[in-house]
């Protein structure tokens, strides 16, 4: 058995998971909480991030492109990369998910409505996350935009930037902070992904303490 160390409403966790779902490959999840500094965990992932999957030979590979990455090479019967050129366009977009737009939004919404109150770090910035809703809009745009303008986000077929994406916006979506009325083609394409089999599980998630909206597991929403 593989074990995932996650942290419940990581978008970069859930990433790992739907790519680990997408090609069938079971897995245990163990919670982790980074601040802890647990040594054991420390040992496998000396930056103390998440996730961090542990292969059943006892292979550890941290941080979750890494991951995505090697179970890409590992396992590619279930190709979420596409050819030498459509895997460009596919890395460029999970990048700039993982990166300017978690930094901007998700990361913004994670620490301040989730981390900070589970980890008793205080209370929510008011001030941040306006700023965080303001960037929120201007992304939600541009996802809309590939939307409009493709099959999937990265192109033609269904890809790695389809999960990265859909993980970032269903973390933001538990916290209800997302409007889905004021892109259609942002709706479309995330209740296409949200219908896939290797979704439904994140749909299942609930954390102790947060109620996400009535919509959030709702297929039909």
């Amino acid at each position: 058995m593989r074990f995932l160390h996650h942290l419940p409403l990581s978008p970069y966790c859930r990433k790992v998971r739907l790519v680990l779902a997408e090609k069938r490959l079971p897995f245990e999840l163990r919670t982790e909480k980074p601040w802890d500094l647990r040594p054991e965990y420390m040992a496998m992932n000396p930056a103390g991030t998440v996730p961090t999957l542990v292969e059943g030979n006892g292979r550890v590979i941290p941080d979750s492109q890494v991951i995505c990455e090697y179970l890409h090479d590992e396992y590619p019967d279930v190709d979420l990369l596409g050819d030498r050129y459509a895997r460009i366009e596919v890395r460029r977009l999970t990048a700039w998910i993982d990166g300017p737009f978690a930094q901007a939004v998700t990361n913004v919404y994670v620490t301040e409505k989730y981390l900070k109150r589970i980890s008793g770090q205080g209370h929510p910035d008011a001030t941040a996350l306006r700023q965080a809703s303001a960037n929120l809009k201007e992304h939600i745009a541009y996802f809309g935009w590939l939307a409009e303008t493709r099959a999937f986000l990265a192109g033609d077929a269904f890809s790695l930037a389809d999960l990265a994406a859909a993980a970032h916006l269903s973390v933001i979506d538990f916290t209800n902070d997302i409007d889905w009325s004021t892109n259609t083609h942002v709706h479309d394409w995330y209740a296409r992904v949200k219908s896939r089999p290797s979704f439904r599980p994140l749909l299942n998630d609930r954390v102790s303490g947060f109620v996400p909206p009535d919509h959030y597991a709702d297929l039909d929403f």
